[in-house]
């Protein structure tokens, strides 16, 4: 069942980039902010990356923990967070449990060929645990001004 605005997300873990496994639960009392791209290294996906490492200490003032997701291995990502100097940790989700979970695998075309796969999406979870926001089928250019300026309004104590 995906994740519903305003309604608490169910609990999850996977793993993530550090050789960790990251699960919701260790976010308590403060915001996340999850992304979901669809592959390290392509153009919009490293912008994006790179926009969220620039806003990062912005959105550690406002105790928002930032994720990226994608399907790619933990090799890869490590590559990629390593090569671009993200500070935050990239989920590996092989499995699209997570991709499921939030509802960001669908059907898209490119060149003529259709396939399924993930739309860039970005949801902020309160420091309770409760989806607040979501952003579908992203444009990169400002969205992590305004994922930022969302933050505000939900501002754990």
């Amino acid at each position: 069942m995906p994740v519903t605005l305003n309604k608490k997300v169910p609990a999850f873990c996977a793993d993530a980039t550090g050789e960790q496994t990251i699960c919701l639960k260790d976010f308590k009392g403060r915001n996340v902010v999850i992304y979901f791209y669809p592959k390290d290294n392509t153009p919009g996906c490293t912008q994006e990356g790179q926009d969220f490492r620039d806003n990062y200490a912005k959105f550690k003032r406002a105790k928002t923990v930032v994720l990226g997701v994608s399907r790619d291995s933990i090799r890869v990502h490590t590559n990629f967070k390593t090569k671009h100097e993200f500070p935050f940790e990239l989920l590996s989700d092989p499995d699209e449990t997570l991709c499921k979970l939030f509802d960001v695998i669908q059907l898209k075309k490119n060149y003529g060929r259709e396939y399924l796969g993930i739309v860039r999406s970005t949801f902020l979870i309160d420091s309770k645990g409760v989806l607040r926001e979501q952003w579908l089928g992203v444009r990169v250019k400002g969205h992590v001004e305004e994922v930022l300026a969302a933050t505000k309004q939900y501002r754990p104590e």
